[in-house]
This record gives structure tokens, sequence and C-alpha cells, in this order.
């Protein structure tokens, strides 16, 4: 049975290169993805979602792979660039693509109701054809015949004796409707649901409180859309547009360092209980990644902030 799954289809060539890059050197190094995550850093989540080309491997998950497995790191890091510009590309694609989808959906949902069908006439002529001529005889001498039934009461009721002259007593009037009873409501369609990749589980205010792995919102469309430097850790937001979320990581980090998310008076923190792991936040509902700021606070005292920047353009 082969080590690894095969990559997925849809992968940029220079992606898919460099995910076979990355499983050739821990190959090589006869490590496991646990002990790979173990020495590294990042979680074996992480790892098995970089090798498996769910997600692409940030610069220092790079780095840090090419010390424990002897790799020269700028070599790798020089890979590591145009692979993630192609990474990103794709990005914008498939966020290209979500967008119209929904567009599409909005445009059903305000489209105008279909119109019902005038009804039939109560009395239509049976159609004509080969040997129908009798039933077409029947149907107009039945006409005719009504006709002058109609005719002979209008005449009797115009000719009637001396009651006629009497004036015709006058018909209540209706009754009013029952205050009672009210009209029924409009019926509204309801918006349809969000199309989400396959394993995701949350969209925008469902998000909120939620976690990033576990929702997959960490694996799809995915962005670092700001990055502070606070001594020797990196604070960072991350940004998922599918989600339409953000959260923020801690790199670099030592038991008890802080970090965390807020957007308008909404916040969310996590504190590292681990030695030399990232840290990451639940995550916020954001109008955009501008709206986001992680902010770091160290144990020994030191703190700073990143804001969001929109990198739609980029």
């Amino acid at each position: 049975m082969p080590r690894w799954k095969a990559l997925p289809d849809q992968l940029d060539p220079q992606v898919r290169e460099f995910a076979d890059q990355l499983r050739r050197l821990v190959d090589r190094s006869g490590l496991s993805v646990a002990a790979v995550a173990e020495r590294t850093g990042y979680s074996r989540t992480s790892w098995e979602r970089y090798l498996g080309g769910r997600l692409f491997a940030p610069r220092a998950a790079v780095v840090a792979l090419a010390e424990v497995t002897g790799a020269n790191p700028v070599h790798l890091t020089t890979l590591w660039e145009p692979a993630e510009r192609a990474w990103a590309r794709s990005e914008q694609r498939h966020d290209r693509v979500m967008d119209a989808v929904r567009a599409d959906r909005a445009r059903t949902v305000t489209a105008e109701p279909r119109r019902p069908a005038a009804p039939r006439a109560a009395c239509q002529a049976p159609p004509a054809g080969p040997g129908g001529r009798s039933r077409i005889v029947m149907f107009l001498a039945g006409v005719v015949g009504a006709l002058l039934v109609i005719t002979a009461a209008v005449l009797l009721t115009g000719l009637g004796g001396p009651a006629d002259d009497k004036p015709a007593a006058a018909r209540p009037p209706a009754a009013a409707p029952s205050s009672s009873r009210t009209a029924a409501p409009p019926s509204h369609t309801a918006a349809p649901a969000a199309v989400l990749p396959p394993g995701v589980s949350c969209l925008a205010a469902s998000c909120t409180g939620q976690d990033p792995e576990t929702t997959r919102c960490a694996d799809t469309s995915v962005r670092t859309v700001g990055s502070a430097r606070v001594g020797v850790a990196v604070v960072e937001v991350r940004y998922s547009r599918t989600c339409e979320a953000a959260w923020a990581r801690l790199r670099q980090v030592v038991p008890g360092d802080r970090v965390r998310i807020s957007a308008g008076a909404l916040a969310r923190d996590a504190v590292v209980k681990g030695a030399g792991r990232d840290t990451y936040t639940r995550m916020l509902a954001v109008q955009g990644p501008a709206a986001a700021r992680a902010c770091a606070t160290l144990t020994d005292n030191k703190s700073g902030c990143a804001t969001g920047t929109d990198t739609t353009g980029r």
C-alpha cells in the first residue's frame, strides 16, 4: 500500500511539484508525519494537509522541514515562492467561481414568479373532425335552444301583471367580513443556503466561536492577510473568504504567550500551552479581512498587533 494518497487533480502543476518535493524530503528523512510535526512545531493535521495538497505550507513550516530533514532551506524556499503564487491564483479563481454561484442563486430567488395559465372557457365546442359532424350539429342545436329559453324568460318578466309594478324588496346589505378573519400573509421564498465546498461546515455568523481546523475553514481560500513580529514571535491575521471568517495565529511561541482576534466588540483568545507549537484562536465572522485585528502578549511583556488588509487584488 503506497504511503501517500494521490494529490488532488485540480492542483496547479507548480503546486503539485512542490508538494511532491516535500513528500520526497519526508521519505528520505525516514520520519513519520507525526515525527515531522513534533520536530517542526506544526500540528500533524497541518502536515497531513500540506503533504496531501489540501493546504499550502507557509514559508516558516517549509524552513522548519528543511532544518529537520537536512535539506537546503534556501533552495526549498526558492521553489516555494512560485508555488505560493500559483496557489494564490487558484484561490482567486475559486473565489470568483463562488461569487458567481452566489450571484446566480440570488437572481433565481428574485426572479418574477410564473403567471398562472388562463382558465379554459366553460363552454367549448367539440373539435371538428372526421365523424364529428353529428356532435357539432347537436352542440349548435343546444346553444340555439338555450338562447330561446333565455329570450322567453326576459319577455315574461317584462310583461308581468300588476304585481310587477310594486317596487322590489330592498336586498339586505352584504355582510361585512368578520373582523376576526385575517388575510393570509404573503408567501415568501426562503433564500437558498450558500454553496460550500465539501467538508466545510460553517459560513459567516455560524463560524463565530468555532475551530477553523475542524470546520475545514483553514483548508479553503485561506490567507494570511496581516502579520507583525512581536519579539521572537509572529502574530498573524488568518482569513477564509469561503467561510467569511478570521482568526489569529501566533508562531514561534513559548508556553504562556497569549493571542487574541478581535472584530468590533467581539474577540476570541488563546493561550500557548505546549512548547514550540503554533497557537490559533477560534473564529469570528467578519465583513472582509480589514475588519479583523490580531494581537499578541508574550510572557516577557512584549506585545504587538497586526491588522488585516484586503488582498483580493494582489
